[in-house]
């Protein structure tokens, strides 16, 4: 009976003590770099994300008056993170008249979106940091990474289109798209970015004109991934909901159409573990340490 007591203890203290359930192979995003924890978008989150070994950068671009591909989510001054040109803050009733269009990337550069922090984000460090343009991202990556002895990372860039705001906020389609491929496909290993956007329209153009750049769908709305591809006319290589409406039977339905599905954006521990148990490819985070809760770690 003593020996059988000693072995259900042994029993139970393994239990205990034993290892979460690690996952390989999964692509973790850092979400326009590393929002929680650096300014979004700028050099410093995208170096974090390099740091904590992040597959991906996730990052957005829009179009400057100068034709300059910026890396930035808005297409202007977004009133919670950036100064004017002059230093001020900007009401947030007038932050759409700093219309990023309708500035040359000289006047844009002088405005800061670092140093005052994001609210939402509390514990963001701050670090004055105007919104630098894709091709210096990519430069500065191939660099800090042949420096440091890292694998270069992919980069999942999305075209921030939408439909009505052609002329006012952005260019149309075909230049918005042409203008970011150029830069993409001259500068960076073909086989190391893709497009994303929520705007079918551009992955329709990007599926036409340059067929051979893999695509991402975002969707905000339900999981109806049949009618999504539908009206698409072609199935994605990636599909990317935001991630509460994933479950289990989305996860192998587009796994056996040989899509990828890789949801957005996931800042919990829960969350991720959930995902990460039914399935999916990857996880696009705002905290890129959250990878280590669930690498298999020497």
């Amino acid at each position: 009976m003593k020996n059988l007591l000693l072995f259900c203890l042994i029993l139970m203290t393994l239990a205990c003590t034993s290892t979460p359930e690690t996952y390989e192979n999964i692509d973790w995003q850092g979400h326009r770099g590393a929002r929680g924890v650096y300014p979004e978008n700028t050099w410093s989150a995208f170096q974090y994300a390099i740091d904590q070994n992040m597959t991906t950068l996730e990052m957005d671009v829009v179009i400057s008056k100068d034709g300059k591909v910026v890396v930035s989510h808005e297409p202007f001054l977004n009133h919670k993170i950036c100064l004017d040109t002059a230093g001020n803050s900007i009401a947030e009733m007038e932050e759409k008249e700093w219309n990023i269009y309708k500035m040359t990337y000289e006047e844009l550069k002088k405005c800061d979106c670092g140093s005052i922090g994001n609210p939402d984000f509390p514990h963001q460090k701050q670090v004055s940091s105007p919104k630098p343009l894709l091709y210096d991202i990519i430069k500065n990556t191939i660099e800090y990474c042949e420096k440091e002895g890292k694998e270069l990372p992919f980069l999942n860039v999305e075209i921030k289109y939408e439909d009505g705001n052609q002329n006012q906020f952005h260019p149309e389609i075909a230049k918005f798209s042409d203008l970011t491929y150029t830069i993409l496909d001259a500068n960076y290993p073909k086989e190391k970015w893709n497009i994303q956007s929520f705007d079918f329209d551009v992955l329709k153009y990007f599926h036409i004109t340059y067929p051979k750049v893999p695509l991402a769908a975002l969707v905000y709305e339900s999981g109806a991934w049949e009618k999504q591809f539908e009206e698409l006319g072609f199935t994605p290589e990636i599909y990317s909901p935001y991630h509460q409406l994933v479950d289990k039977k989305m996860v192998t339905e587009l796994h056996e159409k040989g899509v990828k599905i890789i949801p957005w954006t996931v800042n919990e521990e829960k969350d991720a573990a959930r995902l990460l148990k039914i399935g999916v490819d990857g996880i696009i985070t705002d905290y890129p340490d959250l990878a280590d809760k669930f690498r298999n770690n020497p």
